[in-house]
C-alpha cells in the first residue's frame, strides 16, 4: 500500500466481515438469474503489502461465491512486483502486471502513482480492493453495458501445454471504438504461501485467481463481427490442471476498455462431467 492508503486498511478488514453476513443474507434469499452479465475484475496485489490479504479475501469470494446477483465476475489477481524489495519477493509478482496497473493509471485514471490492493472493473472503474461495497456496485455499473460474447473450450490439455479455443461474436448494440487485443490469462486457485518477511511475515496466505500467464492471442478490428483462434498456451510443471482456469477477454488498446469476456476450466474433463 502507499502511505496515503494505510488508513484504508483497517476500514478493508471491516468490511470483508460484513462481506460474510451480507454474502450468507444475500445468497439464501435471491432467486438465481438465468442469464448473467459477464464482468471481469483485475486485483493488483502484492504478499508484501499487509494491506493486501483483505482484498485477496474478497477476490477469492468473487471467485468462490460468486455474490453479485446476475452477473458472473472473472477474477484475476495480479501481482505487482514494486513491493518485493521490502523484504519478502512474491512468488507470485511480474514485472507484466505492473507495468499493466501503470498502464491503467496513465491511460484511464490519469493518476500519478499507483497503489495495492487496487480492483479494476472492465478496464473502466476502479476501486480499492477491500471496499465491498464500492466493488459491488462498480460490478453492477458495468454490468449493464453491451458485450462481445466470447466463447472458451480447452479441448486438450498436458502438463506442458493447454490448447485454447476462442470464438467471438459482437452483438450489433456493441459499438467498438478502436481495435481490441484477444487476451488468454490463465489463472490458478487454492494457493497458499507461508511468509517469513516482511509485512506479511509470519501469515499464512490464500490465493484465489492469481494470473499465471496473461498472453494476447490475436486482434479484433473494430468492423469484424465474428472472430476465431485456435492457441497453444505454455504451462509450467508446478501449475495444477484441476485448479486451473482460461480466461479470454477482448480489451481496446487505447481505451482499455473490455467489452467481452468468457472462461473455461483448464482440465477439459471438469467441464465435461
Amino acid at each position: 500500500m502507499s502511505i496515503a492508503n494505510r488508513s484504508v486498511w483497517v476500514v478493508g478488514v471491516l468490511l470483508v466481515g460484513a462481506w460474510a453476513f451480507q454474502r450468507h443474507v444475500r445468497l439464501t434469499a435471491a432467486q438465481p438469474s438465468m442469464t448473467k452479465s459477464i464482468v471481469v475484475a483485475e486485483l493488483f496485489t502484492s504478499e508484501g503489502c499487509s494491506s493486501c490479504p483483505p482484498a485477496d479475501a474478497v477476490l477469492s469470494e468473487l471467485v468462490l461465491g460468486q455474490p453479485v446477483v446476475g452477473v458472473e465476475v472473472l477474477a484475476l489477481g495480479e501481482h505487482v512486483d514494486y513491493w518485493d524489495r521490502l523484504g519478502w519477493r512474491d512468488p507470485f509478482s511480474s514485472a507484466m502486471y505492473s507495468t499493466r496497473q501503470s498502464s491503467y493509471d496513465a491511460r484511464v485514471f490519469h493518476r500519478h502513482g499507483v497503489y495495492t490492493p487496487q480492483l479494476v472493473v472492465d478496464g473502466q472503474l476502479e476501486r480499492v480492493g477491500s471496499d465491498v461495497s464500492a466493488i459491488q456496485r462498480a460490478i453492477n455499473q458495468a454490468a449493464h453495458a453491451p458485450k462481445a460474447a466470447v466463447d472458451v473450450a480447452v479441448p486438450r490439455a498436458s502438463d506442458r501445454d493447454l490448447r485454447v479455443d476462442v470464438h467471438v461474436n459482437v452483438p450489433p448494440q456493441l459499438t467498438l471504438r478502436e481495435s481490441a487485443d484477444v487476451l488468454v490469462a490463465i489463472t490458478e486457485d487454492n494457493l497458499v504461501t507461508e511468509v517469513p518477511r516482511g509485512e506479511n511475515g509470519g501469515r499464512t496466505l490464500r490465493h484465489c485467481a492469481v494470473v499465471r500467464s496473461l498472453i494476447s492471442v490475436g486482434t479484433l478490428s473494430p468492423h469484424e463481427r465474428t472472430w476465431s483462434t485456435s492457441a497453444s498456451v505454455p504451462v509450467a510443471p508446478e501449475w495444477k490442471l484441476a485448479n486451473l482456469r482460461i480466461i479470454s477477454f477482448l480489451q481496446e488498446r487505447a481505451s482499455r476498455r473490455i467489452i467481452g469476456a468468457g472462461a473455461a476450466n483448464g482440465d477439459p474433463q471438469r467441464d465435461r462431467r
